[in-house]
């Protein structure tokens, strides 16, 4: 081996042994340091801005670099694979959950509130989704992240409960989410030049943003949230991540990759402030809060780590890895 080429460390050899560990260990990383050494996050400068205030604006540069492999061409691929994550993550799962809150009530199962199960499925977490599509999806996959952009925040969760107080989202979050993808589309098109310089972004910029998105995960919320809330974590991630992964391999016939759809089941960690939302909507939902709270924390950790993992074991199973880096995404 050149001299050159040696490593005294193998970090990221060892990283690479876990499925989507490029992601994942930064993530855990991220959140024992949040929790554990927060002032280190707080030093300001350089430090802060790139290990904690660093994700937004990584996540952007990807949504940007990402727009740039769509062409008017491929256009129609990306908004169907996000129709399918919209579809399967989110509007099918929750439709199911109010369902059985109409049988059970809002009291819910095994003292998990209909309040919390319902946020835990209504919406998923872009990030994570863009880092493994990133590593292991293309630009259909990439493109879908807009499913993220539409599902974020409360608006299923007041929707399928029948509340319209807070519903209504304004119309420049949901630009302001998109406009990235729009113009990196726009330059895409007039200048292929940058789209093959942008394409390496993913390898990039996937480790430090994974980061930074694991300092704004406590780790106690899991002692707080309990055993309901690891479970309630566990179920849904796996649940909503086949029902995606049922349309990748039904309706989009994407055959040995169909594991990526896994990679769909999360919970974005905003949804934490969707109880206290639905119950300034609807004030009988107020006695759920607290728990819910601690049960949807306890989930977006949890499926922050298992989603990835689980796609990561599916596509190697399946030879979707093989099938991924013979094509040369």
């Amino acid at each position: 081996m050149d001299s050159k080429t040696q490593t005294l460390v193998p970090l990221y050899d060892w990283m690479n042994k876990i499925p989507g560990g490029t992601m994942v260990v930064p993530l855990i990383l991220g959140s024992i340091i949040g929790t554990f050494f927060p002032e280190f996050l707080g030093i300001g400068s350089f430090t802060t801005a790139l290990f904690k205030s660093s994700a937004g604006p990584l996540i952007a540069l990807l949504i940007f670099a990402t727009g740039m492999q769509i062409t008017v061409r491929s256009s129609g691929p990306v908004l169907a694979h996000t129709g399918v994550v919209l579809l399967f993550k989110t509007i099918i799962p929750a439709g199911l959950i109010t369902l059985i809150g109409l049988a059970v009530g809002s009291d819910g199962i095994m003292g998990i509130s209909l309040l919390a199960i319902l946020t835990v499925v209504a919406n998923s977490n872009g990030g994570i989704w863009l880092a493994f599509t990133g590593k292991y999806g293309d630009y259909r996959d990439r493109g879908a992240y807009v499913a993220s952009a539409v599902n974020d925040g409360p608006f299923f969760v007041l929707l399928f409960l029948g509340v319209s107080g807070l519903a209504d989202i304004p119309l420049s979050l949901m630009l302001a989410a998109v406009i990235p993808l729009l113009v990196g589309m726009v330059v895409g098109n007039l200048d292929p030049k940058w789209t093959n310089i942008m394409k390496p972004t993913g390898a990039i910029v996937i480790p430090f943003f994974a980061f930074a998105l694991g300092t704004g995960i406590n780790l106690h919320s899991i002692i707080t949230g309990g055993a309901t809330g690891i479970i309630l974590g566990v179920v849904v991630s796996l649940l909503t991540g086949a029902f995606v992964y049922f349309g990748y391999k039904v309706i989009l016939k994407r055959g040995t990759q169909s594991g990526i759809g896994f990679a769909a089941g999360t919970t974005a960690g905003n949804a934490i402030i969707t109880p206290e939302i639905v119950a300034q909507a609807d004030p009988n939902m107020a006695q759920y809060v607290q728990t819910a709270t601690a049960q949807i924390a306890a989930a977006v950790l949890v499926s922050a780590i298992l989603a990835p993992l689980v796609a990561a074991w599916v596509l190697k199973r399946q030879g979707g890895l093989e099938d991924h880096f013979k094509e040369g995404n």
